[in-house]
């Protein structure tokens, strides 16, 4: 890749900005100018990307003229917002939020799976990163899907408190060391305390008893893999984890497929790591795969309840390949395939 691009990240302060700084450094992305957007009380700071320190600028609708992509880690009102202003001048804008990922004219993309989809940023100028969750399950099941076809996905998610921000960390950090010291826990940021509990709670809930996590899953998988016809329930539950999203998945497929098969097809997908031998108690565990990009898959086995039916363990880092990581492969798709020219 001989030509650089002009990089922005909307949200740099943040536990995911950061991270796509991080991962923009770690994987060499051809940067030219990399300009670190957040709010005015932000504005000032300073951050470090490639041995320099580079100053925090506070986001504003003139912050895109002159930038080629545009990560944003930001939130979705920021997004909704922004991203349009950022697209109408010339910046292809890949974004972390929930806003724009259901928008029929926006690309929903998980490189390992759908890259070809990216082509279809020119429609709004935008591109969407799916929910951490559902990354991590479509690496592990796509491969499953193009071999046997996939009829049913029944997911249950165990999903670390990093996924809710730099405020739930420090939560669960000082309801531990209260409660190890015998003090009444704070609670603030999630309803219940998290310290030594789990909560089946992720989003808010909807009329028909789902969270809108859970229902995230379940369209955004049927997008990125466009097969409406999969049934798809999931159930997110809130655990006493910093990093790393880990998820029970059963599948019932078209055809049938051997644990065997599965276990080969996924040692030679791309981004999949393959923990699976129970007799040395090797399996995904959260503290491996924290500060890692690979999506970790173990317990691979027959679910002997319904023909055709396998059952998965699949941990992933949500704010590496949950986030970070997969927005700067979807840049690097851009660089490679749509902007070098």
């Amino acid at each position: 890749m001989s030509k650089s691009f002009n990089v922005a990240v909307a949200g740099a302060t943040g536990a995911v900005g950061n991270q796509v700084i991080t991962c923009l450094e770690d994987r060499d992305f051809p940067v030219k100018n990399l300009k670190l957007l957040a709010t005015r009380r932000s504005a000032g700071r300073k951050l470090r990307f490639k041995g320099e320190e580079l100053p925090v600028e506070e986001l504003t609708e003139s912050s895109f003229k002159g930038v080629d992509i545009g990560i944003f880690s930001a939130g979705g009102a920021i997004s909704e917002k922004y991203a349009p202003v950022a697209a109408k001048d010339g910046c292809i804008v890949v974004d972390n939020s929930a806003a724009w990922r259901m928008n029929p004219d926006v690309p929903l993309v998980v490189p390992e799976v759908n890259p070809d989809a990216v082509a279809k940023y020119s429609d709004k100028g935008i591109i969407a990163n799916p929910n951490c969750s559902t990354i991590q399950m479509v690496v592990a099941l796509a491969p499953i899907h193009k071999e046997a076809g996939i009829k049913r996905i029944v997911v249950s998610t165990y999903q670390a408190v990093s996924g809710t921000g730099k405020k739930a960390i420090d939560e669960l950090y000082n309801q531990t060391k209260a409660i190890l010291n015998s003090l009444e826990p704070e609670k603030k940021v999630y309803p219940h305390r998290i310290a030594f509990n789990c909560l089946p709670h992720i989003d808010a809930f909807l009329e028909s008893g789902y969270t809108k996590e859970e229902m995230k899953m379940v369209d955004e998988t049927k997008k990125i893999l466009e097969d409406d016809s999969i049934g798809i329930t999931a159930t997110t539950i809130r655990v006493p984890v910093f990093f790393s999203h880990s998820e029970s998945i059963n599948v019932e497929t078209d055809r049938p497929i051997t644990p065997d098969e599965v276990r080969t097809l996924l040692e030679n997908a791309p981004g999949v790591k393959v923990v699976d031998d129970p007799s040395k108690n090797l399996y995904p565990m959260a503290i491996d795969a924290a500060g890692r990009d690979e999506t970790f898959v173990g317990r691979i086995r027959a679910d002997e309840s319904v023909p055709n039916g396998i059952n998965l363990w699949v941990v992933s880092d949500n704010i590496r390949k949950g986030a970070a990581t997969n927005a700067v492969q979807i840049a690097e798709i851009l660089a490679q395939d749509y902007l070098s020219n």
